[in-house]
């Protein structure tokens, strides 16, 4: 096994981070490599020795929020054989707890003045993750498509994260995590 050289993973996250501010104000494509490295107080020749391009260090920084989101969304599956929202326990709900780690990333995705695109991104992974679960353990009846119930799940969720981003997160996540609950033993 390799050990990460802790150089590296502070160079990158400081090149998250600066992404990030960038985020805030202005779109991907309008963000240059020379803003970034400023910001990260990195030079160019280090930026290049990890991305080519500025869409691999957004992948990249993408890539570990799905990571977490899936690790997060399974956790309630890791408890039960088949997941019964009526007997759902709140504590095993980690989804907000994810939100509330990236909430900086999350007030990007979410701003009224950021291209649609990155919302659009988290909606598939977040039906992707659903669509590993319904049939399993959702599936109302055949008659009911799986890719129209995945995406009415995963926009109930996005719209309670929403509403929490939309409150400044202003609730913690064990809270969301009691409402959802609710929400689900209603159906």
């Amino acid at each position: 096994m390799t050990q990460l050289d802790l150089r590296i993973v502070k160079t990158k996250e400081a090149l998250h981070i600066a992404l990030l501010t960038l985020l805030k104000n202005k779109p991907l494509e309008a963000i240059s490599i020379s803003e970034i490295c400023r910001i990260a107080k990195v030079n160019r020749g280090t930026f290049y020795l990890h991305y080519t391009q500025i869409g691999d260090l957004f992948e990249e920084y993408f890539k570990e929020i799905v990571e977490d989101l899936a690790n997060s969304y399974q956790e309630p599956y890791r408890h039960v054989i088949k997941l019964n929202p009526k007997e759902l326990n709140p504590t095993t709900i980690r989804i907000f707890h994810h939100v509330e780690k990236y909430k900086e990333y999350y007030r990007i995705i979410l701003s009224k003045n950021v291209p649609l695109t990155y919302y659009y991104l988290l909606l598939e992974e977040v039906k992707r993750l659903l669509r590993g679960n319904l049939d399993k353990d959702y599936k109302l009846e055949d008659s009911i498509d799986s890719n129209f119930q995945a995406t009415y799940a995963a926009n109930a969720i996005l719209g309670l994260i929403i509403e929490w981003y939309n409150n400044d997160f202003e609730q913690e996540a064990d809270y969301l995590n009691e409402q959802l609950v609710k929400i689900l033993r209603l159906t």
